[in-house]
């Protein structure tokens, strides 16, 4: 379950406390860095729920079966993204120009719109070809991207889980077990089992790639002392009139440079990343509250809902009242 802002504060107030007496403590160059590290992922976590709400996740299984060589099996990169799971056996993954084995356990998730092949052999014919029965668990997620953080910002394009890193999350392989046996029993409800199963293993990829590699850019923001700080506030408080002035002074830089570092980092104006979270936010209260276009306009940042209505429809191509009627509607 998701923290409720005020439960936010109260642990972002208790963890700054506790930050502090534990670098005033910490004797060694070591200790700071694994309490920096600590730090980083605890200031994170708010940011990371809102991103992942955001991303309004769907998914689902289309294919699970066992596979005797020889086999390909083309994706033409689709709209969707793709995950592979070889539950036994072993199989050659390959996609512009990456080539990688893929043996039991493996698991395998790819962008969207990426073309890629699963084969039991190399397309050179290597002599270290895949075993000759392979297990296959195949399937997609899609995502809302209207307002989501793109998701280049949380995952490699290709992002390749062994299984030693799975047997790390216990749980995950079991998700990944009864994934499989309820999509292969084919029993009353299997579909909408298999589709909350996959959103539940979108979100847990997700936390277990999400601070591994600092090329993404959305670690990079949060790796940032200033920045962080800044992406901290802007989450806990997004209904406040922000500037660029009132921002860069409570980050202790001047407006320029935490303009020009932010956009740098975020790889989004202030106002533009300020702009998506207030609609986030404001997507979660249409779709989950009776609250008035004024209620939720004023508890995102907004003074009017005329305005409020303006901007979301520039946005997201639809006025806040059609967009609650479509979430409705689902």
């Amino acid at each position: 379950m998701f923290f409720s802002c005020v439960e936010n504060m109260c642990l972002y107030n208790r963890v700054i406390i506790i930050h502090e007496q534990l670098l005033i403590y910490s004797k060694t160059y070591t200790h700071r860095l694994h309490i920096c590290l600590l730090w980083l992922l605890l200031m994170s976590a708010d940011i990371l729920s809102d991103v992942l709400r955001s991303l309004r996740a769907t998914g689902t299984v289309y294919f699970c079966d066992q596979l005797v060589a020889p086999w390909t099996k083309d994706y033409p990169g689709e709209s969707m993204a793709s995950f592979h799971h070889v539950r036994r056996g072993g199989c050659w993954f390959t996609s512009e120009g990456v080539e990688e084995y893929l043996g039991p356990g493996d698991m395998v998730f790819i962008e969207p719109r990426r073309a890629h092949q699963l084969a039991d052999k190399t397309i050179r014919d290597s002599e270290n070809n895949a075993q000759s029965t392979t297990l296959l668990l195949c399937g997609y997620c899609e995502f809302d991207e209207s307002l989501a953080v793109p998701l280049s910002s949380l995952f490699p394009r290709i992002s390749i889980i062994r299984d030693e890193q799975l047997q790390e999350h216990a749980w995950l392989r079991t998700l990944l077990d009864t994934l499989s046996s309820e999509h292969m029993s084919n029993r009353p409800g299997t579909a909408m089992v298999v589709n909350k199963l996959t959103e539940v293993l979108l979100v847990e990829l997700i936390r277990i790639n999400f601070g591994h590699g600092t090329n993404r850019p959305l670690l990079r923001a949060l790796s940032d002392k200033q920045i962080g700080h800044a992406l901290q506030l802007l989450h806990n408080r997004p209904e406040k009139a922000w500037s660029l002035e009132t921002l860069s002074t409570d980050v202790g830089m001047s407006r320029a440079s935490f303009a020009k570092r932010f956009k740098s980092l975020v790889e989004l104006t202030m106002f533009d990343y300020l702009t998506q979270l207030r609609l986030q936010r404001a997507c979660e209260l249409l779709t989950n509250t009776s609250q008035s276009l004024y209620e939720i306009a004023n508890s995102v940042g907004y003074e009017s809902d005329l305005s409020f209505t303006r901007t979301f429809k520039k946005k997201l191509g639809v006025t806040p009242t059609h967009y609650r009627k479509q979430s409705l509607e689902l």
